[in-house]
């Protein structure tokens, strides 16, 4: 039963991109000469992800606590990283922010497509040139006013806990004299585990930490830096798990008896 409502599932959601997609080529047509920081197609395609995921029957997600309506554009926001079911979740918060992702996600049909439109930017893993021209694309979005969302692990952690917090982000913002604005994400885990297609039911929410200021940081401050938005991250998530029924692993014994 699982497989199937999962094929159903996965049908709806390719329904929604798609049309989404042709909703936001129609946007871009429209708004391309004076929208420089496609701020109208990055909401449309963050939307089409709200859409798709209030459309999962698998799902409730939501915002958790007072969430501002906007952010400062010179922001490098970070979060940590649980499934591929984070953004679904991320993109509910209010304001537009382009995220850098991993190069093959935006060779997928259709979602990749968008992702390039709405001004994400790709980075190869383990490239350092790369990296270097991702990092490029990332300070010109914030020199027009456009904040970035980068998940500073790198990847998706495989268990409860936080994988290594890369510098990327965190140089990021130090250079531009950026403040960071933590997130934390929960219950996204199960939604869609890694390496599986199968969805799963999930409680997921996400909430909002304190910008941290650079103003004054050297690239010696690097660390310290990581170290504060890593300890909030950790607190916000703590916070949510009791509200996302998160609290301790599910035996996967148990989640497929809970389907």
């Amino acid at each position: 039963m699982n497989a199937l409502l999962s094929i159903w599932t996965w049908l709806e959601v390719a329904l929604v991109a798609l049309v989404g997609f042709f909703v936001q080529l129609f946007l871009l047509a429209v708004t391309f000469l004076f929208d420089k920081r496609r701020y109208v197609v990055g909401r449309c395609f963050r939307l089409v992800g709200v859409t798709a995921a209030k459309l999962t029957p698998y799902w409730r997600f939501g915002v958790h606590g007072n969430v501002p309506d906007r952010v400062a554009p010179n922001t490098v926001v970070v979060s940590n990283h649980e499934s591929n079911a984070d953004p679904f979740l991320i993109s509910h918060l209010p304001w537009e922010m382009k995220w850098l992702g991993k190069k093959s996600l935006f060779k997928v049909p259709v979602v990749g497509w968008m992702m390039g439109i709405a001004g994400d930017i790709p980075v190869e893993r383990g490239d350092r040139d790369s990296a270097t021209g991702a990092m490029a694309r990332c300070k010109q979005w914030m020199q027009k006013g456009m904040p970035v969302m980068i998940f500073p692990e790198g990847t998706r952690s495989k268990t409860e806990e936080l994988l290594p917090f890369k510098d990327g982000a965190f140089r990021l913002a130090i250079e531009m004299q950026a403040d960071v604005l933590p997130l934390a994400v929960s219950g996204t885990r199960l939604a869609l585990p890694k390496h599986s297609w199968r969805f799963a039911t999930s409680r997921g929410l996400v909430t909002v930490g304190t910008p941290i200021s650079t103003k004054g940081m050297t690239l010696d401050d690097v660390e310290s830096l990581k170290n504060q938005a890593r300890a909030q991250i950790e607190a916000l998530r703590a916070s949510l798990k009791p509200l996302t029924g998160s609290a301790a692993p599910v035996p996967a014994a148990d989640a497929n008896a809970a389907r």
